[in-house]
């Protein structure tokens, strides 16, 4: 299976939209190399600015650059500018409601051997709640690319989760991308399992096992966290009558937390969370990282046998 970062999707996608379009520009957190915002920067050198470890006035310079009519795209570690630059992308780029791309690397566990103080768990929890800002995490390099044009073309803040690590390729060319519609990747009756960003690789793995012992599970991609694909959930949750999600995420305020709030309001069900429960990370390489927090395909497995317990009327 070929397996690419979604960081490079990101790259590649975005020195095609810049050959297309003259008003896009791209800001750097002194991270091109490493967020692949570099492509842009040796395609189009005078539509790039590097603004050093200066993430507060790479987005305060951005969105004065967007009020002037250009279509900014701000790069760089999502632990840096999530946190370090709040107050900006609160109240520069989501109370004016500007035309801001936010994409950020290094995120989840799987930065690795970067170890907990690169590895922002909380994004999904900080960026979701901002008024206006949408959230989308892409399964892997075919659908980041879909994702950056997408996110280019949509008018107003977005903020967009990529990866360091190579994920393994799950969709095609052809497939459809919609920014808040969820993608099916497997169909299934017995309990659906909702993830996003490399957990769908996971939850696709898990389905494999679960099939082997007589589970029927589906599968959905729920790529963009905010807004968030209603309608597939509940379809989801009726068909299945009970839902695992699972993310690279804490277990706080992320892709779980967006699931229940859907489920409370609209349709109940019984719900499991896979993710990181309430901690920081650590140094390791990916795939360790992911065995030692509880997020692989036997978690997910293991998520599901409780879900369905809790579904057949035990505790």
């Amino acid at each position: 299976m070929d397996m690419k970062p979604t960081r490079d999707g990101f790259g590649e996608e975005l020195v095609a939209i810049g050959k297309e379009n003259e008003k896009v520009m791209v800001f750097s957190g002194d991270l091109e190399d490493a967020t692949r915002a570099e492509f842009f920067k040796h395609a189009f050198p005078q539509r790039f600015f590097n603004m050093g470890i200066a993430e507060q006035d790479m987005v305060g310079t951005a969105v004065g650059m967007s009020l002037m009519g250009f279509i900014p795209v701000a790069c760089s570690f999502a632990v840096f500018l999530t946190n370090r630059a709040y107050d900006m992308l609160r109240l520069d780029v989501c109370y004016n409601e500007a035309n801001v791309k936010i994409v950020c690397s290094h995120t989840g566990l799987t930065v690795g051997e970067d170890g907990a103080s690169a590895q922002c768990l909380e994004d999904f929890a900080l960026m979701r709640v901002l008024p206006n800002m949408k959230v989308v995490c892409p399964v892997d390099y075919i659908e980041a690319k879909k994702a950056t044009r997408a996110i280019v073309q949509q008018e107003g803040p977005l903020y967009l989760r990529t990866s360091r690590a190579p994920f393994p390729i799950l969709t095609r060319t052809e497939d459809p991308f919609i920014i808040g519609k969820a993608n099916l990747m497997r169909k299934g009756k017995d309990v659906a399992i909702i993830a996003c960003g490399l957990m769908v690789y996971e939850a696709l793995q898990a389905a494999d096992i679960l099939k082997s012992m007589e589970i029927d599970a589906q599968v959905l991609n729920l790529h963009t966290i905010k807004p968030i694909d209603e309608a597939a959930i509940c379809e989801a949750a009726q068909k299945a009558g009970a839902i695992v999600t699972a993310e690279e995420h804490q277990l706080f305020g992320g892709l779980g937390s967006a699931v229940a709030e859907v489920l409370g309001r609209l349709c109940p069900a019984p719900l499991e969370m896979v993710a990181v429960q309430d901690s920081f990370g650590e140094s390791g390489s990916p795939q360790e990282l992911l065995k030692a927090y509880h997020l692989k395909d036997l978690d997910i497995v293991a998520a599901v046998k409780k879900v369905l317990k809790r579904k057949a009327g035990g505790t």
